[in-house]
């Protein structure tokens, strides 16, 4: 086992970094961005592991060291054992301290490598059809249909709708806030559908909330279970890929194949960096898709389209030609 460190540095002219300290600013920062508590929980676990394994949190290079030598603990006979932590569980605790550091301002040099045990490449998530959405909320109950619709127009995260109080929903105006955005994320405002109004406006309000007292969790289990029915309705066994978080990534793909504005996109989904946004510039090649197209010659008939889901394409001989994919 490392040798015990004082857990404390000398910063500055007579200022002292406490690692204990550092540890509750740290978790109140984690709980003002608005991690889960597991998450939140997990990050300081694995921090106090190595605290109690004798690293010093204040020195990256002990960090380092420690985490890439890491052994095993058997609960059972409480000693260490040969074998070493996996690359995925080195992975987590690298990232726990990365954040850690940014969050108490400890510089970490670019010749450490706590990407090191970094294997894990990102995955292009699943986009499913905007007719295998509506048919899954068309077969879903008053409330889980109301989440999903919801979840359809707005992006947000599961979790974000889920704390959706009836304050913010403004029924006049048609516009729905998001004041709990959830992992760093942005409050935002949306213009929503009539549709959705109504849909939210039906559902009891038993609670501040409105999609009431019941957990997240109890709720995507009512969902899976009418999911699974829906899907096997139709015979569409695609549909049972279809989770809360896949609507947030199909609206993201539709939006920047509309507008082609990624900084527009990324103010709707409320990422702080764009790098998170750019993912969905590449997700899908409209080229080649199929398409039901249509004309106008007057401004009504512009409107009707557009609120129809249709996009302007082009102007001919004073015709308009829109097009909305099929």
């Amino acid at each position: 086992m490392a040798k015990q460190i004082p857990q404390e540095e000398k910063v500055g002219a007579g200022a002292t970094l406490d690692v204990k300290g550092c540890l509750v600013n740290y978790e109140a920062k984690m709980i003002m961005n608005g991690l889960k508590s597991r998450t939140i929980l997990g990050r300081l676990n694995v921090l106090r592991l190595l605290m109690k394994r004798g690293v010093n949190l204040l020195d990256p290079v002990s960090v380092f060291k420690a985490i890439d030598h890491a052994k095993r603990y058997d609960h059972a006979t409480k000693d260490l054992l040969d074998k070493e932590w996996t690359d995925g569980s080195k992975n987590n605790a690298a990232q726990a301290y990365k954040t850690f550091c940014e969050a108490v301002g400890i510089q970490i040099s670019k010749d450490i490598n706590f990407n090191k045990w970094s294997k894990r490449q990102q995955k292009l998530p699943w986009i499913p059809l905007e007719k295998e959405i509506d048919a899954l909320i068309a077969g879903c109950s008053r409330k889980i249909a109301a989440f999903l619709q919801l979840l359809k127009e707005v992006w947000c995260r599961s979790g974000e709708a889920w704390r959706l109080e009836w304050k913010e929903v403004d029924p006049e105006h048609n516009v729905i806030t998001i004041n709990a955005p959830e992992k760093n994320g942005l409050p935002r405002q949306f213009k929503v559908s009539s549709k959705l109004i109504a849909m939210v406006n039906m559902l009891p309000k038993t609670s501040h909330r409105v999609f009431g007292r019941s957990t997240l969790t109890k709720l995507r289990q009512n969902f899976m279970i009418q999911r699974a029915r829906t899907a096997h309705k139709l015979q569409n066994p695609r549909i049972n890929r279809i989770t809360f978080h896949t609507l947030r990534h199909w609206g993201a793909t539709m939006e920047y194949h509309r507008t082609k504005d990624i900084l527009h996109v990324q103010e709707r989904l409320g990422h702080r960096s764009i790098t998170s946004t750019l993912i969905y510039t590449h997700l899908i090649n409209f080229e080649g898709d199929e398409y039901h197209t249509a004309t106008s010659k007057s401004l009504e008939k512009d409107e009707e389209l557009l609120k129809a889901g249709f996009e302007y394409v082009t102007e001919r001989d004073g015709v308009k030609i829109y097009r909305k994919r099929k």
